[in-house]
Formats: structure tokens, sequence, C-alpha cells
């Protein structure tokens, strides 16, 4: 069946439509072209469904617009009916348009030149691995001011003194709320020591931190201590050590001698002797895979030639990444030691970012996906507000939102306790939305919070619910503010109502009709015959030295079972059997044979190196085929049969008036 949007657009006939100049202010655009029934059509919606519906710029001749003019009627007689029935009305049918009518307003909010800033802003950065470490203090993303501040004044603190002197590594693993910082102490039988990484987070790229960091790594110069960097986390103190040329995705091998992260000085000494033994045999003329069979630990890589599963600069220690970074693709390194041991590393190969054109599509999808998708989705905001003069009455938004107790982050809040609060909050174009609106939304949207005050809550609620409101102010303007979307939104329209009205009365009742069906086939069998045909056998041999044998086993047996049976008794495998019924243009070789009953046709393709053999045993004349084996093209002629009954009935139901004196001054026009 026919998917709805393609058929949406067939139905308006895409390949028979053309351009058409614009109609000159004094032009009867108004005026009604047709009438179909009750409904009048005028000659502005008829040419602007003609113009958008353009294809190849061409200059219809008059058969064609008289064409397209007929289709068109009888789109609209179709769709005259699916109203008539009262489909509009149906609640699947809401429910589709409703669907279709969110995806087709997407773009209407989204900033574009939002969106093209931060697609060339992601692929900059695509280019650069940014490595850096970082101290954090906590605080809750919707914190009340008092505990900001108190957290940004922790952080500068602690930023001061690292300016003076003290060292980053040290106070990170004192003072930051970043777990990883810290040693992790082990726990017998449980867990082993594992040392902090003392705020290095190693190297990174676009997307692999959130947004407002990597914004701050991004900026901070190298060498340098960023201003403390607000995300959904808290506060970051950033310290950029290194931006370089990104490497991609990489593939790469190693052989590795494993290192307990707690061992000492001694153990130490006998691993790193050890993996420079290694290094040595390599040296001396030892194949690095050969070395890897023998010495690695790392039994899961060892199995593939130390082959590790391909992996960006974010995936790995960040020293395995500081040593490929100076290495050329084949080239072998000196023993790397990180916190799991001892490698040698082998570079097989890097995949560099690719250009901007090619990466794009990916930045989009995943921008769509990511937090910076909010700038873009704020500046809609922000501009709706400006467009219907928004203002929110910080009084009254104050008194409620701090009246606010705490069933609001327990999950039980309930607008009868707040029945009195009835105060405008703020207005959007003619419309106010009060404080009993706010408390609906709140009743509807809030969620058992831990962690926050009933009124840090309702600050972040309201943001969401004046947020909201706006879309849905915008939302309720497209058709009247954007007359293209109005425009697509009636072609959905009716394009939906025509699709289930198509299916019901011709598509699925095609099918379903057995008896009407075969009266139609038997009515118009001679439409569906069978060019001349041949029965006949295909044999495939492709082994030279058994051509000889198989004719004569063709020859000399009656049919393709006892031909078979021979060839199994002689041991012959080198031949395939192909037999049925052809018409010209079926099998190639096939066409090239003698078709003669009884004639057996031998060649050879010196491209596939075989030999065919065509044996033809019968001809067949013209004939019609019989239903099931033309069931789909005969069911096809069936719908189209039906629907051009249909129409017929239609326009005696909906009687059909073209003003023709109208037609020809639009022909005139181009």
């Amino acid at each position: 069946m026919k998917s709805l949007i393609s058929f949406v657009f067939s139905i308006t006939f895409l390949s028979m439509l053309v351009a058409m100049p614009s109609f000159a202010q004094n032009k009867p655009d108004n005026k009604t072209l047709i009438t179909i029934g009750k409904e009048n059509i005028t000659v502005k919606e008829f040419i602007d469904v003609y113009k958008k519906n353009n294809l190849n710029n061409e200059i219809l001749d008059k058969k064609s617009l008289e064409e397209y003019l007929d289709l068109y009627v009888n789109f609209r007689l179709k769709v005259a009916e699916a109203k008539a029935l009262k489909m509009d009305t149906n609640k699947a049918f809401i429910e589709e348009l409703a669907g279709y009518r969110t995806q087709l307003s997407k773009p209407y909010f989204t900033d574009e030149k939002v969106t093209e800033q931060l697609l060339v802003e992601a692929y900059q950065r695509k280019l650069k691995d940014v490595r850096a470490s970082h101290i954090l203090i906590n605080v809750a993303k919707d914190a009340l001011p008092k505990d900001t501040l108190a957290a940004y004044n922790k952080v500068m603190k602690i930023r001061e003194r690292i300016l003076k002197g003290e060292s980053f590594a040290e106070i990170a693993s004192k003072e930051s709320d970043d777990p990883s910082a810290r040693d992790r102490e082990a726990v017998p039988n449980q867990r082993p020591f594992r040392p902090g990484n003392k705020g290095d987070l190693g190297y990174f790229s676009v997307f692999d931190m959130v947004y407002p960091f990597e914004n701050g790594a991004y900026s901070t110069p190298v060498g340098s201590l960023s201003m403390p960097v607000r995300s959904d986390f808290g506060y970051h103190l950033i310290k950029v050590t290194e931006i370089s040329d990104a490497v991609g995705s990489i593939e790469a091998a190693h052989i590795y001698v494993a290192l307990n992260p707690g061992a000492t000085e001694e153990e130490v000494a006998e691993k790193e002797a050890k993996i420079k033994k290694i290094q040595a045999k390599i040296e001396e003329g030892s194949s690095f895979e050969e070395a890897v069979l023998q010495y690695s630990e790392d039994r899961g890589s060892a199995a593939r030639e130390g082959k590790l599963a391909k992996f960006t600069a974010n995936r790995i220690v960040p020293e395995f990444v500081e040593t490929i970074k100076k290495m050329k693709p084949g080239e072998i390194s000196a023993p790397v030691r990180t916190i799991y041991g001892f490698h040698i590393i082998k570079l097989i190969g890097l995949e560099k970012p690719a250009d901007f054109e090619t990466e794009k599509a990916a930045l989009k999808e995943r921008i769509a996906k990511d937090g910076r998708a909010k700038k873009s989705e704020e500046a809609v905001i922000n501009q709706i507000k400006q467009e219907a003069g928004f203002k929110l009455n910080n009084k009254n938004a104050s008194a409620f939102v701090g009246s606010l107790d705490s069933t609001v982050v327990t999950g039980n809040f309930n607008t009868q306790s707040y029945a009195k609060f009835k105060k405008p909050l703020f207005k959007l174009g003619k419309k106010t939305l009060t404080q009993a609106d706010f408390a609906a939304y709140i009743a509807k949207n809030h969620k058992k919070q831990d962690g926050i005050s009933p009124e840090a809550y309702g600050y972040k609620l309201l943001n969401e619910f004046v947020n909201e409101q706006c879309i849905l102010y915008e939302d309720s303007r497209l058709e009247k503010k954007y007359p293209e979307f109005a425009s697509l939104m009636k072609e959905y329209h009716d394009g939906i109502l025509l699709f289930d009205l198509m299916d019901k009365k011709v598509w699925s009742f095609a099918v379903k009709d057995t008896t009407g069906l075969k009266d139609f086939y038997q009515n118009n069998r001679s439409d569906y015959l069978w060019k001349d045909r041949v029965n006949a056998t295909v044999y495939t041999i492709t082994k030279a030295e058994d051509v000889a044998k198989v004719k004569r086993i063709i020859e000399s047996q009656p049919d393709d079972g006892a031909i078979a049976q021979a060839f199994d008794r002689d041991s012959i495998i080198s031949v395939r059997i192909q037999p049925g019924k052809f018409e010209r243009g079926d099998n190639k070789f096939v066409d090239m044979a003698e078709w003669n009953a009884g004639s057996l046709t031998e060649k050879y393709s010196d491209v596939d190196n075989f030999t065919v053999l065509v044996k033809v045993r019968e001809i067949f004349q013209p004939e019609p085929k019989a239903l099931d084996e033309a069931r789909g093209i005969i069911t096809s002629d069936y719908q189209n049969y039906l629907e051009k009954m249909w129409v017929k009935e239609l326009k005696q139901k909906y009687p059909v008036v073209i003003h023709r004196e109208l037609l020809d001054e639009i022909k005139s026009n181009y």
C-alpha cells in the first residue's frame, strides 16, 4: 500500500505540474474557478497548488493544463466525499493529523542561525583534542541563590590558592567533589587499590563533556586556569594542559605487561625490566605479532595480534593517546607506562575528521541530542516573548513560589491548598496566565524531588511553565503567521482523508472483493496474454570436460527427472538444471536458442567460463494468463477501474462547474 507522504504528493500529480507566473494585483485571484457541489475553489487556490508542485519549470500546453485540471477536480471530489462522511471528525484521523502537525511545526521552533553557529563551532572543536584537569565543587542546578553563592565563593578561594602557587593536583585530590580525583583504597576481597587522577581528565573532544564544561575547556588558553564554569553538576575550575590536532578514530595494537596499581618499587622494576626485554626482542628482529603471542598479558587482544577495538582519544588513558599523537601508522613505540601497567604500542591507522560538508549531517544529529540544542530553543523562546510582549509579574510570582510547601517536592501537591492564588503571572499577546494556571501546571507535572527546596523547585517549574506557554502561544499562530505552513497542513489534512477513503473504496476493497476481481478478469482476459513461450530447460555446466557427456545424457533421456538420475549415477556434479516456461527476455540463453520443439542449443560464456545447453521441449502460442499468474497487475487494473467508476458517481453527487472564462484568462497569463 502507498505510504501517506508519497500519496499526498502523488495525489497532487507532481509530474504534471509546472511553474506559473503570479497574477498581478488586478487579476481575479479570489473569484471562483471551480465549483464542486457546494464548495467553491478560487483561482488563487488552484494557482497556488499548481505553482507549488512545479517540478520542471516547463511551459505547459493547453492539453496538459486541461489534464491537470481534470486530475485536480477528481482529487477535490474525493475530499468532498470524505468530509461528507465526516471522516475528518474521526478520532484516529485527528490524532494522526496532530502527529504530522507536531513534526511539520518543528522547524518553526528552531533558530537556524544559532543552529548553523553551533554546527560550525562543533566542527572546529572536532578538529582538536583537549587535555585538561578540573576541580569540581558540587551545587545542584536548581539550587537557591544563597547555596549557589556559597559554592561560587568556595571555588573562587580555591582558585586564589592555585594562582598563589599551590599544586592544582594536590588541591584536586583533597578538595574536588569529583571522587575520581582521590585514591580509592583497596577493600579486601572486593576491590583493588586505584590511584586517583588528581583531576586529570585525559583527552577529550566535542560532545565528550557537558556543553558548559566543553566551552570552558576550549576557551581557556593552554597552561591557564579558567574562571569558575557552571554546569548541572556545580562549579568547575579547568586547567588546560594541551590542545592539539585531533587524532580521530584510532586503530592500534599493544603488548601488555600488567602492573598492580599498588605495586611496590621492586615489582615496578621487575615489570619494567620485562617490557624492555620484549622491546629488545622486537629490535633484534622478532615481529611485533610474534611478541604479542609470546609475551602479552592481555589475552583478549593477544588472540587478535594485539589489536584493540577502534577507539577515540577520550576512551583510553591519556598516556596512550599522548604516545600515539607522536607516531605514524606502522610505527612501534618504546614502552609506555599507564595506571594499568606497561605497553608497547603499534599504530595501525588513524581516521581523521572529514571536511565540514561530510561531517555536517552527523554533527547536526548530535547537536539535536546534546545540551547545546537548548541555545537554539532559548533563542526561539526569547523571540516569542519579544513578539508577544511577555513580562513576568515578579511580585506575584515570588508570592506564589514562596508559599510552596513540602508537598511540591514529595509529589503530593494539591491545587485546592492554593485556591486563593488567582493573580496574574504574565501575559502572552492577549492571553493572561495566572497563579491558578501555574498551580494546575504544577499539579500535572511535579514529581518527587530529593535534595532541592520547595522554593527552588518552584522556580524551576515556573521557568518550564513559561516556556511551555510560549511554545503553545506560537504554535496557535503558525497557520496565520506562515501561509506556507497553513497550505502544507491543508495538504496533509486532505491527503490523510483521501488515503483513508481510497483505501476503503479502492485499494483494500479490490483485494478483498474476490468475486469482483474474477468478474473483471473474465471480462478483460484478452488484456493479459502470454507472449510466445517455450517449455525449456537450461543446463549450466561449469566443467568443460563434462559437456559432451551431458549432451549425450540429455539427448538420450525423456525428461529432466531421468536426466537428473543419470547425472547422479555418473557422478556428474558440475551441472545446474533450470526448467521452466520462458518468454522472450526472461533468460538470455533461452532467447539465443533455436525455438523449435526438441532442439538442443549450446552456448559458451568465456566471461563466466561455463557452457549452457538449452533444451526446448514445447512451443506455446500466445494465450491468456491465469488469474493467479497475473494477480498483481490484474488487481492494480481492477483498482483503477473501481476508482474510475467511483469518480463517475461522485460527479453525479457533487456537480462540477468549471468557469471557462476564468480558465482562459489563466491560460493567457503564461
